[in-house]
């Protein structure tokens, strides 16, 4: 009956050995441990340091970004503007050559009297100062459209 007794207590011989190696292993653990844990602590503080520098970089890209946008924006608006004015400016040139022409087309032209040697230049210059008058007004809307006034 001793012989169970003794293999059992090899058996906890035994473990508590094992054990004993285990917490050895452990106690060399610690350093090991703790060196990495500081070392981390390190690569953290230097890994910050660096991502605020790169937040820096990026920041200022992304104000170039927008200022680049900005100003092909307002670039390309004034171009619009521009293509937008020039064509509004010829078609109200055209318009008013359209309409002095037709007018110009509905006035009598001037008959000479009986004399055969008078003509009536009155109304031909009140109806030419009304077509001056009517140009100037059209070149000065045109030139406010353009200018934008």
């Amino acid at each position: 009956m001793n012989r169970p007794g003794s293999a059992r207590e090899a058996l906890i011989a035994e473990a508590l050995g094992d054990v004993a190696t285990l917490l050895d292993r452990l106690d060399r653990l610690v350093p090991m441990l703790t060196a990495s844990h500081a070392e981390l602590a390190r690569s953290g503080d230097r890994l910050s340091a660096q991502l605020t520098g790169f937040e820096a970089r990026i920041n200022a890209v992304s104000v170039t970004a927008r200022t680049q946008v900005v100003d092909h924006i307002v670039r390309r608006t004034e171009e619009a503007a521009r293509r937008a004015r020039a064509e509004n400016t010829k078609a109200l040139e055209d318009a008013a050559r359209a309409v002095l022409r037709d007018e110009l087309g509905r006035w009598p032209a001037p008959q000479p009297t009986a004399s055969g040697a008078r003509v009536r230049w009155g109304t031909w210059l009140s109806h030419a100062a009304t077509a001056a008058v009517a140009s100037a007004l059209t070149w000065a809307i045109a030139w406010a459209i353009a200018v934008g006034v």
